[in-house]
């Protein structure tokens, strides 16, 4: 995976191209996210790689420019003091450092430019990973609220089917059924109580048949005794 390659691929039409064919949107933003995440990684030690060798060139030309200041006052301090061939060897060694100083320069400026340019990309990459971030809570919230409304339309596409209508239909009849059934039963029971309630009434009319023929044969009993 090369480095910086998520910021130039991570488009949103790619995004959006490549959520449509995941089987699960979340499980996909996430691995974004870690992919991400990974690559920034890289991209922070490339720059950090990046950012020593300009600070390494930025020395380097600094001290050659340093030297051929130093050997141009040494020249003109051995040329003062008559030692005309020591200025020359001075001036030899300034001219020396003086092309390392340019050459150095130049690898500074284009070293600068490059870490420059990886710095900035560093940051754009934090930048889009951070606004992902963001939209992920949100993507995963819509992804989730989806979930729920596809499981409740599956739950209710079974109310009020064929199948649960004959349902209740059977289940109309059975307790239709039960009820008559329970009717005929009380109306049997009725019957029955009526026949024992005439039987027990004649075996309490007998009785008081008795009582009174009892009471009349007393009373003629002591009207024949007056």
């Amino acid at each position: 995976m090369g480095i910086f390659k998520r910021l130039r691929d991570l488009t949103m039409a790619s995004i959006n191209d490549l959520l449509d064919k995941a089987e699960d949107p979340v499980k996909m933003l996430n691995q974004f996210l870690r992919d991400m995440e990974e690559d920034i990684r890289e991209a922070e030690v490339a720059v950090a790689k990046q950012i020593a060798i300009e600070k390494k060139f930025k020395q380097q030309y600094e001290e050659a420019g340093e030297m051929v200041q130093k050997r141009e006052e040494q020249a003109l301090k051995a040329l003062e003091a008559g030692n005309e061939d020591l200025a020359r060897r001075a001036l030899q060694d300034k001219k020396e450092h003086q092309l390392k100083y340019d050459e150095m320069q130049k690898q500074y400026e284009t070293a600068k430019v490059n870490a420059d340019r990886l710095r900035n990309q560093l940051s754009e990459m934090k930048d889009e990973f951070s606004k992902l971030k963001n939209k992920k809570d949100l993507l995963v919230a819509r992804a989730e609220a989806a979930k729920a409304q596809k499981q409740i339309n599956q739950a209710m596409s079974g109310f009020g089917t064929d199948n649960a209508a004959k349902g209740f239909d059977r289940m109309s009849e059975k307790v239709l059924q039960l009820e008559a059934e329970a009717e005929a039963s009380n109306e049997l029971r009725s019957k029955g109580k009526d026949l024992d309630d005439e039987l027990n009434a004649l075996d309490k009319s007998s009785g008081v048949d008795d009582e009174l023929a009892a009471l009349r044969a007393k009373l003629a009993a002591k009207k024949q005794a007056e």
